[in-house]
């Protein structure tokens, strides 16, 4: 089958009703959590996974992806408005978009941020759908060794472009392993780490662990915070197409973003955030006025927004083609995926192809749903900013009891979600990052797997990573990034060291 006839067969498992609503519903509400501040994509997402595990697995991914690109949408309404971000890659939107606002311009600054985000939207969407299939051909040739390699390096480009300390981003990668470790041995049936829990049999819940660390670590982190405020832009807003000189000045800045953004969403650690920095730093550097960025300049609102748009696109690529998720949302649908029992990968395309085009697809009508949602209803998202957050925080915590209680009617799995609130808030508190935690969860049991088959293979012989070119490739890389993210730290501590000495 051709590229169009698939596409046909996507369009036609998401055109009926009911896989419609489970679109729109996704959208929705990812424009709704962000054009709330404080409430990311991953702890609604983990809040909703309860709800998707009687649905059928395309309605529950389309569901849960929405929420994502969703996000990137409504992320810019509260940046423009407030100048708060919605959601982390909207940080950049807030140095122009806001200062647009304050002259009065700031419909056509919510404009060009719709428009963008869905023209981008649309592009990185056509380079899913043209790259995913020729690259999951050429994933077919790959066995365990290549697996665990490009898994190892996947997992160490994310530590080293952490935000934090190296060193801690390591730890909370070797402690998502051993969580991920706990329960039965998938080959011997004995217990690990289970401690003499029965309820740890069958290991740690995706969505207790999730929903704890990200949803109501979120919750405690805010209500410790002095909750100002907020100054909500009163003024009447209008205007929102922008003019065609607002086109003219924007074009480019949205076709490089869009470009650049879908490059770095098919990276480890690249995303939205990155991709959006970046753009914003490509179109102030060339730009023939650099001096206007920051003082409501409309490239800078157009190429970040187009920037996260597109890569939350790219993002799919890793994973639907490879099964390596590239940052901690993609991670969290590879569990999703994993619970629906479907395993994304280069056989993924070849057993599932509704499934895949469908989820395309899905994007596709969710685009035009976002732009359709995102202009009209600008007044809606200004009354849900002045939502009191000691009214929105207790329903949160409201929505993740039931919502793990729901999954098995467990007790100990809502213990679980509380312990890993508090383990969350200490994390953020001393400035340990959750990401490479969750990589490792949800990849410990594959990257287990994987070296268990490798070593089958080769009779107990490690050296089968490194006469495999593209394994040892994949460990090369590993080791480089280990060396160059440790040796740093030695030589600054033997700096300290030597000036002590001197003293």
């Amino acid at each position: 089958m051709d590229i169009i006839q698939c596409l046909f067969l996507g369009f036609y498992e998401i055109l009926r009703i009911d896989a419609l609503i489970y679109c729109f519903a996704g959208v929705f509400i990812g424009t709704l959590i962000g054009v709330l501040p404080g409430i990311g994509p991953v702890g609604t997402m983990a809040i909703l996974l309860p709800f998707t595990y009687k649905a059928p697995p395309l309605f529950a991914i389309i569901m849960l992806a929405g929420i994502y690109y969703g996000a990137m949408y409504g992320g810019s309404t509260t940046a423009i408005l407030v100048n708060i971000p919605g959601e982390a890659a909207s940080v950049v939107t807030c140095l122009d978009g806001y200062q647009m606002a304050r002259k009065g311009r700031a419909g056509p600054a919510l404009g060009i941020a719709a428009f963008g985000s869905f023209i981008a939207g649309t592009i990185g969407l056509i380079g899913l759908t043209l790259v995913a299939p020729p690259l999951a051909s050429i994933a077919l040739r790959f066995g365990p060794p290549e697996y665990f390699s490009l898994m190892c390096a996947g997992m160490t480009v994310l530590i080293y472009l952490a935000a934090g300390s190296i060193i801690r981003a390591l730890m909370m990668a070797a402690f998502g392993i051993i969580l991920g470790c706990i329960g039965l041995d998938p080959e011997t049936g004995s217990s690990r780490f289970t401690f003499g829990i029965h309820e740890l049999l069958d290991g740690v819940g995706l969505a207790p662990f999730v929903m704890g660390l990200f949803g109501i670590s979120e919750v405690f982190i805010n209500i410790e915070k002095s909750l100002k405020d907020r100054s909500i832009l009163t003024s009447k807003i209008k205007g929102l197409l922008p003019s065609l000189q607002d086109w003219k000045d924007s074009m480019m800045p949205i076709t490089r973003g869009s470009v650049l953004g879908f490059l770095l969403g098919t990276l480890p650690g690249g995303g939205a955030l990155v991709a959006s920095f970046l753009s914003y730093a490509v179109e102030k550097k060339i730009s023939k006025h650099p001096d206007k960025f920051g003082q409501g300049a409309i490239e800078g609102v157009a190429a970040p927004e187009s920037a996260n748009n597109s890569a939350a696109a790219g993002a799919f690529v890793p994973l639907l083609t490879l099964g390596i998720p590239p940052n901690v949302i993609m991670a969290f649908l590879l569990g999703v995926f994993v619970i629906h029992g479907i395993t994304p990968g280069p056989l993924f395309i070849s057993k599932h192809p509704e499934l895949f085009f469908g989820i395309i697809a899905s994007m596709y009508v969710g685009n035009i749903m976002l732009l359709l949602l995102n202009l009209p209803l600008i007044g809606l998202w200004v009354q849900v900013l002045k939502v009191p957050y000691k009214i929105l925080f207790p329903l949160i915590l409201l929505f993740c009891i039931i919502g793990v209680y729901s999954i098995n009617n467990s007790i100990f799995e809502i213990a679980l979600m509380l312990i890993f609130g508090i383990l969350g808030y200490l994390m953020r508190k001393y400035k340990y990052e959750g990401t490479p935690m969750v990589l490792a969860f949800v990849l410990g049991p594959l990257l287990e797997n994987s070296l268990r088959q490798s070593l089958l293979l080769s009779d107990g012989k490690f050296s089968i990573f490194f006469t495999r070119p593209i394994a040892a490739t994949g460990m090369i890389i590993t080791f480089l990034l280990l060396i160059g993210s440790i040796i740093p730290a030695f030589r600054k501590k033997r700096e300290s060291v030597a000036m002590e000495e001197e003293t």
